[in-house]
Order: C-alpha cells, then sequence, then structure tokens
C-alpha cells in the first residue's frame, strides 16, 4: 500500500477505531457534568464537607472532577481541601477514592511520602498546587503535623508561598 492510500484508509478507519470500543462493550459514554455541579463541588471542598459528601453521593465521579479558573489553574476538591488545610475533606475524599497530590499529602503532614518522593525528584520542589500555591503554603496549612515539611522546604531554599500564574 502507497503512502497515499495509506492515509485515505486512516482517515475512514480512525473514527471507526473511536466508536467501536463502546459499540463492542455495549457502553454509552456518560452524560458530562453540568459545570455548576463542578463548580459546586470544588467549592465545597475548600470548607464544606457535608456539600461534599451531598454532592459525592449524588455524583460519584465528580471525585475526579476539576474545575478550570483559566490559565491552566485546574483545582479539584481534594486540592481545594489541601491548599486551605481542611483536613477532614482532604481525608474523606481520600478514603473515597480520591486521587492525592503530594501538595495535599504535605497539608496532612505524611513527611514520609512526601519527602522521599521530593528527593528522588528534586524538581518537583517547585511544582504548584492550586492558584499556585508552593509546597511550603500547604505545609504550612497542615499546622502542627506538618512542621517537620515546613522546616524541610525551608531547608531545601523554598521561601515563597504562592507563585503567580499569570
Amino acid at each position: 500500500m502507497n503512502r497515499k492510500n495509506f492515509i485515505k484508509s486512516a482517515s475512514f478507519f480512525a473514527p471507526a477505531m473511536m466508536v467501536t470500543p463502546n459499540l463492542i462493550l455495549g457502553q454509552e459514554k456518560p452524560a458530562v457534568y453540568q459545570k455548576e455541579i463542578v463548580s459546586s463541588f470544588v467549592g465545597a471542598g475548600h470548607s464544606n464537607l457535608d456539600r461534599v459528601k451531598e454532592l459525592l453521593e449524588e455524583f460519584p465521579n465528580l471525585i475526579y472532577s476539576s474545575w478550570d479558573w483559566g490559565g491552566g489553574d485546574f483545582e479539584t476538591a481534594i486540592g481545594a481541601g489541601g491548599h486551605v488545610g481542611n483536613k477532614p475533606v482532604v481525608n474523606y475524599l481520600i478514603e473515597k477514592g480520591a486521587r492525592p497530590t503530594l501538595h495535599c499529602l504535605t497539608t496532612l503532614g505524611k513527611t514520609d511520602l512526601v519527602r522521599p518522593i521530593i528527593e528522588a525528584y528534586p524538581q518537583l520542589l517547585h511544582s504548584l498546587g492550586p492558584h499556585g500555591f508552593t509546597f511550603l503554603h500547604h505545609a504550612q496549612r497542615g499546622g502542627d503535623n506538618a512542621l517537620e515539611l515546613v522546616e524541610y522546604f525551608e531547608r531545601k531554599g523554598l521561601r515563597e508561598t504562592k507563585v503567580s500564574l499569570y
């Protein structure tokens, strides 16, 4: 088969291949969550555990959703709880299967998990959480549980608690 015929064939079969798994498995793609639901869930992640539970009960996959604040600033409910130091929300979402981030684990004071990863990948020291909050910010929000991480990040040279994303 020459290049021209290959391209013609690929342009016909590629869309069919995207649809085929759902047809074979008999699965339909679920409806997209309304923006207001995702926004409400992420907003509740900052300070309202009861609302988080209520929304998660009704929409279980919200646990994986993120809100786009613009400019690459994406935030999940667990990330929201993490950057404000809301440990009950963070712990609840982890118990329910949320994907914990190093920033959230920092807020929880999980030195035994965070430190080895930073040591293995030192460039992550400058990675940012939601809204440009740094590891130092998250450690400070962790209170007494995260004091060891505050000292660790300061020894590593972190001084900033927030970096502008824009």
